[in-house]
């Protein structure tokens, strides 16, 4: 079973937890999972060169905290901290725009309320959207598959990875044909609901077309 599903869901509520944490009514309640998808969207194109990994959203009345956990924070922060206020105020702008499109426009007497926050990922080579967007991207450049693979692997385990396992799917090094290739170094016990197992799937847009890239990191 472990192997049929995500195994970040597989562990929600035992080692992970939700990404968007509110409670909502039922009319608002599709709205809001499309903003946050919206705003998800907006901060991966926007600070995508800092290294953003994860946006976790909390919401109360009026107020949406936002906290980016980013490899490069001072790429996000900016020089007195002038980066993430152009930040707050795009972000502001980009969810008035986007209510008003939805017909979900704020009261006049409430303000909206963005509170913003930069937490930076401790180890980047342990985290499994950093590697699969560093494949991704070396992919794109047309570099060997298997050196980029097998880099990323000991880049993982040197840092301190009990396993770690890629999957790369689609026309690999400009094929005729689609298939699949796997690597794995040590031991990814996917049905073990205890073990704390990091996992991301990122598209990479290469000349031939795309390949999808997915990485396991169990850590």
């Amino acid at each position: 079973m472990g192997k049929k599903v995500n195994p970040m869901v597989f562990r929600l509520g035992v080692i992970n937890t939700w990404d968007s944490r509110w409670f909502a009514d039922n009319k608002q309640y599709k709205y809001f999972i499309l903003e946050d998808s919206f705003l998800r969207d907006l901060f991966f194109k926007r600070i995508k060169g800092a290294g953003l990994t994860k946006v976790e959203i909390e919401r109360s009345i009026n107020t949406i905290s936002i906290t980016m956990h980013v490899v490069r924070p001072g790429l996000v922060i900016g020089r007195g901290g002038q980066g993430m206020e152009e930040l707050k105020k795009f972000v502001q702008k980009s969810i008035l725009n986007f209510r008003t499109k939805y017909k979900k426009t704020l009261d006049k007497k409430d303000a909206l309320k963005i509170d913003l926050k930069v937490e930076p990922v401790k180890e980047p080579n342990l985290n499994a959207h950093f590697m699969a967007t560093q494949i991704s991207e070396q992919l794109q450049k047309r570099l060997p598959h298997k050196r980029v693979v097998n880099f990323a692997l000991e880049k993982m385990m040197n840092s301190g990875a009990r396993g770690a396992k890629i999957l790369l799917a689609g026309r690999i090094a400009g094929a005729e044909i689609a298939r699949r290739e796997t690597y794995k170094k040590g031991t990814i016990p996917l049905s073990t609901i205890r073990e704390n197992i990091d996992y991301a799937s990122v598209p990479s847009l290469t000349k031939s077309g795309y390949i999808g890239i997915k990485v396991w990191i169990c850590r």
